[in-house]
């Protein structure tokens, strides 16, 4: 088991250790969201909800979305005005993933399209996406988890990354709208720092400093 802490608002973290895989090469450990940050975490820190998908009595439990990368820099910021504790005895700072830490972390060690398999036919095991999600979000950490223990890496949500391109910022996972190729470990988007799409979500980053 990978060592791993929960915060104040439902969110596990993974611990992710150096290491190379293909051009990727990762120097630093960090912790990395097991899921995406949830419409009921973004509501216990922000005090609002934006996403377009609330109805259900679960719904809380969906990804947030129709945040830009702009409302997630706001949102962390607020969580490291807050972050007073040590977590398994280090002092931390939130943020977003860089492109190379995301991919890195979905791969889990493989070199496949996605985290477990290169056919089409396995995609449903672990993504929300265009063929299956029926045109909507669905609750975090409902497919297969890759061998590191994150879930929904492909699909659902694509996720908001520090990886800029220009004055834009890329995204990475695809979501419930795409189909399979914009899903895979290596698709990304490149998007606007103030899009918002209810495509769009994020997954935090802990890293020691």
């Amino acid at each position: 088991m990978r060592p791993t802490f929960s915060n104040e608002h439902g969110g596990s973290f993974v611990l992710i250790e150096p290491g190379e895989n293909g051009d990727i090469v990762i120097e630093n450990p960090f912790f990395i969201g097991a899921r995406p940050v949830t419409q009921v975490e973004w509501v216990a820190v922000m005090g609002n909800n934006p996403s377009k998908f609330q109805e259900g009595w679960s719904a809380g439990l969906r990804p947030v979305e129709r945040v830009s990368w702009l409302d997630c820099q706001q949102f962390i910021s607020k969580l490291n005005q807050n972050e007073t504790n040590l977590r398994l005895g280090l002092a931390g700072i939130w943020r977003l993933p860089t492109e190379e830490e995301w991919e890195f972390s979905c791969r889990a060690g493989t070199n496949t399209r996605w985290y477990h398999s290169d056919k089409d036919t396995d995609l449903d095991e672990v993504a929300w996406h265009g063929g299956n999600s029926g045109a909507t979000t669905r609750e975090v950490g409902q497919k297969k988890e890759n061998a590191w223990g994150l879930f929904d890496c492909h699909g659902n949500v694509s996720e908001w990354t520090e990886t800029e391109v220009g004055n834009k910022r890329v995204t990475k996972g695809g979501s419930w709208l795409m189909e399979s190729e914009s899903t895979t470990a290596s698709a990304r988007g490149v998007s606007k720092m103030d899009k918002i799409s209810d495509g769009i979500g994020l997954r935090l980053v802990w890293a020691p400093i």
